[in-house]
């Protein structure tokens, strides 16, 4: 590993070291009229070992997504890690990290009893024949079996 600090954060982190699953706060940036963005990283399955596939992780994105602003209207975005192993959710003027574990709480909770993706076609997906609604509650139900562990980011 190179001892050069790199700009993206997550590239700073010794994945080797993480415990998933956990959501740990990942950056803060502030804007020039003082709004502040918080990015949470939150990990479900343990990096270099597991990842979620593609067809559930679509699906909960899309899920994620469109269920997570009932619960807040501080979400700028929730998107898929490129590696497979987790999401990370961006809020605007939201510095409440409890705040966001009964969001990730809530938010997968009603995935569990959702009987639909949302956007799931061609109109509104770029690639709508990538989706599976059984494992995204897979995921779900998985992470949310961990509740317990959110917190700590290191074993």
């Amino acid at each position: 590993m190179t001892d050069k600090k790199m700009n993206v954060e997550s590239f700073n982190l010794d994945h080797t070291k993480v415990k998933a699953p956990y959501i740990r706060l990942a950056d803060v940036k502030t804007g020039e009229h003082g709004d502040t963005i918080h990015k949470y990283d939150m990990r479900i399955c343990q990096p270099n070992q597991d990842h979620m596939e593609m067809p559930g992780l679509h699906s909960l994105e899309h899920l994620m997504a469109e269920m997570s602003r009932n619960h807040s209207d501080k979400v700028v975005d929730i998107s898929p890690m490129g590696c497979q192993t987790g999401f990370y959710i961006a809020m605007i003027n939201h510095d409440d990290y409890d705040g966001v574990l009964d969001l990730v709480e809530g938010t997968l909770k009603d995935v569990l009893e959702a009987d639909e993706v949302p956007a799931c076609n061609e109109m509104q997906c770029g690639w709508a024949a990538s989706h599976s609604l059984e494992g995204a509650k897979d995921i779900a139900r998985g992470f949310l079996a961990k509740r317990d562990e959110w917190t700590r980011v290191f074993a």
